[in-house]
């Protein structure tokens, strides 16, 4: 009883988030799931590269000439077998080579997918940006033709000083005639 106590705290306590990294156990390359996806796309950019495929070809090329030219005592996957072991191994590469590019061209995939939603919500913030500011500029234009310009200042500055000038010849022609 006192041990499936102590078990099944020492399950609760390496789930736990404030337990040391290091203190919790289990199978390391699975315990977060991004690992395994950041070791596939490691292993998928390893195979793309042309050192991997000249090592390949020269792991291939030494085999088969191994294999050929020594005395067939010495020949540990002979001609006569069609180089069965070599298949085999080229073989058990492919296999696990297909998934882990397959799972390194999901993970970018779903990283393109993340980075288009993200373009896409800048380009609408833009858009809403560059209309706000359409808008404010269309604005300015509008209270800017509701402004008096100079020539229009000037008109009617002139006719108030003609106005005040007739005034001034009136009260004039007044004073002279009392």
């Amino acid at each position: 009883m006192a041990s499936a106590k102590r078990s099944a705290r020492s399950q609760r306590n390496e789930l736990r988030l404030d337990t040391p990294k290091g203190l919790r156990s289990g199978f390391g390359m699975f315990q977060r799931r991004d690992r395994m996806g950041r070791y596939s796309e490691a292993f998928a950019r390893g195979m793309g590269t042309p050192w991997f495929l000249v090592g390949l070809s020269a792991f291939v090329g030494v085999w088969l000439i191994y294999n050929t030219s020594a005395p067939f005592d010495a020949q540990f996957d002979p001609r006569a077998t069609n180089f069965t072991l070599l298949t085999l191994i080229l073989s058990l590469q492919a296999s696990y080579a297909a998934p882990m590019i397959l799972l390194a061209q999901n993970r970018q995939d779903d990283r393109d997918r993340v980075q288009i939603e993200q373009d896409r919500q800048r380009a609408e913030r833009n858009l809403n940006d560059t209309e706000y500011l359409a808008r404010e500029v269309v604005a300015l234009r509008l209270a800017m033709t509701d402004l008096a310009s100079k020539d229009f200042i000037r008109a009617e500055l002139r006719a108030l000083l003609e106005e005040l000038e007739k005034d001034d010849q009136a009260d004039d022609e007044n004073v002279a005639s009392s």
